[in-house]
């Protein structure tokens, strides 16, 4: 039976409508202090929105007083105290407003916006879809078999060696059982953490880090705690006193290009990194979704420990095809078997089709002139996006030398990046606001921007005129 009333048309966000419903009836007291509410898993299924909808709703309400946690038990409804009423601040109401969800939502479902430079992807015309063509000719010419079957658990064999040669150039010595496929990288974050995480185990994220980190793992029960991230990658001061306090099971970040900051782990932080994984026995997850588009990158994660606590995890969504899902895991081999059979438990396997694609992709020999000429167009946007940010107030995190992401600060002014988003969107612009990228709910002053959709003067125009500069 329905708790609230959803409307999947509306255009306030579905987290917004949950909780301000629980909220009306609370207020109402059609909902009696001491009641439980629908698990997380009912709710959902109740009223046809993801179970990551429900916690966050839920999390929000738990937030404001309106629901109680009792671990093993489920939620229930209290009563907020009227401080938490009279003092709630209406920016901070908007600021969440801006969800993960807000944005995937634009981004995702219409890609028909005028301005995007919040997306996190490169514009279809700048991807190599010739070889896509000549690799799905080649596919056609071949058995019906290979079209229709399964295919392997553990990935397209002769795609596995290619990458058993890609994370052979990278510094990174693995073999072929070290290696398993899957459905893009956010299944494989998704199998490392299925196998690795319990509830109430503490996960270190990057803060600001990948917005869509923070539900998986509280879907999981995990406790996700921020690590700031610095010009050379985490602080590994504020990582150490984590580490000591909160003894970690796992952290999840990234070497080269992270998103959102554009930033690069220094040799030096680096190797204070693994250093300090070992003393605490914790593993780390190098995220490589981005590797390919810096042409001289540094020692990886992964390349300094040689898979021992490094979990390294990469994908060609970015590169070739979102579309195709193609991402992979390479591990300790007995972590790998591990992960494979839960791969099959859960997914039997994945494309076959896509994996072959893709390796018809790679062994045609244009995919590197392909990712040469993505990083020469990519430099000359990012000079101008640079340009256009600095003449509009924006102070950037750093100047990335290479990729595709700045991550900027506002100028001094009473908007915070929510309601900049918001305001941005009636005029089609889509922005990604900072308040998504932290693990903690915040209002927040920065934005990413994506450079490859900086190539519009006017959208600048409008952001300033917004912003009242």
């Amino acid at each position: 039976m329905a708790l609230v009333e959803i409307n999947h048309r509306d255009s306030l966000p579905l987290i917004e409508q949950i909780v301000q419903g629980v909220k009306q009836q609370v207020d109402n007291r059609a909902l009696r202090i001491g009641s439980r509410v629908p698990s997380i898993r009912s709710f959902a299924s109740d009223h046809g929105v993801s179970r990551f909808t429900v916690v966050q709703a839920y999390d929000r309400l738990v937030a404001a007083g309106y629901l109680a946690s009792r671990q093993g038990s489920g939620f229930y409804v209290s009563k907020p105290t009227p401080e938490a009423v009279i003092d709630a601040d209406p920016a901070c109401d908007l600021d969440r407003a801006v969800d993960v969800l807000w944005l995937l939502r634009r981004a995702m479902q219409d890609d028909s916006h005028r301005y995007q430079p919040g997306c996190g992807w490169l514009p279809a015309s700048w991807k190599d879809a010739g070889s896509l063509q000549r690799g799905l000719r080649q596919l056609s010419r071949g058995s019906t078999g290979q079209l229709v079957g399964y295919g392997r658990a553990a990935g397209y064999a002769p795609l596995r060696q290619d990458l058993q040669r890609r994370l052979g150039e990278a510094g990174i010595q693995a073999d072929t059982r070290q290696i398993v496929t899957t459905h893009g990288i956010s299944h494989a974050l998704d199998l490392i953490c299925r196998y690795l995480v319990r509830r109430d185990d503490v996960v270190l994220v990057d803060d600001p880090s990948y917005f869509n980190l923070f539900g998986m793992l509280r879907l999981l029960g995990a406790r996700v705690i921020g690590v700031p991230r610095l010009a050379d990658g985490p602080d590994t001061e504020a990582l150490a006193t984590l580490m000591a306090a909160d003894r970690p099971r796992l952290m999840i970040t990234s070497s080269i290009l992270h998103n959102p900051t554009g930033s690069s782990i220094s040799p030096a932080t680096a190797y204070r990194m693994l250093q300090l994984a070992d003393q605490h026995d914790m593993l780390i997850i190098d995220d490589d979704i981005y590797g390919d588009f810096h042409p001289n990158p540094p020692a990886r994660l992964a390349a300094l420990d040689q898979l021992k606590r490094v979990i390294y995890v990469s994908s060609f969504s970015k590169t070739i095809s979102a579309s195709l899902r193609v991402g992979y895991i390479a591990c300790d081999p007995d972590l790998a078997q591990e992960l494979l059979d839960l791969k099959l438990l859960t997914h039997l396997t994945s494309c076959e089709v896509s994996e072959r694609l893709v390796h018809q992709v790679l062994v045609e020999g244009a995919y590197r002139k392909h990712m040469s000429r993505v990083q020469v167009r990519l430099d000359r946007a990012r000079e101008q996006a640079l340009s256009e940010l600095e003449r509009s107030g924006f102070r950037p995190f750093l100047e990335p030398e290479q990729g595709m992401f700045v991550w900027a600060e506002m100028p001094a002014g009473d908007m915070n990046a929510a309601e900049l988003a918001h305001a941005a969107l009636q005029y089609d612009m889509v922005l990604a606001p900072g308040n998504i990228f932290r693990p903690q709910p915040a209002a927040s002053r920065w934005l990413r921007f994506n450079v490859a959709y900086c190539d519009a003067p006017e959208q600048f125009a409008l952001i300033r005129r917004l912003l009242g500069r």
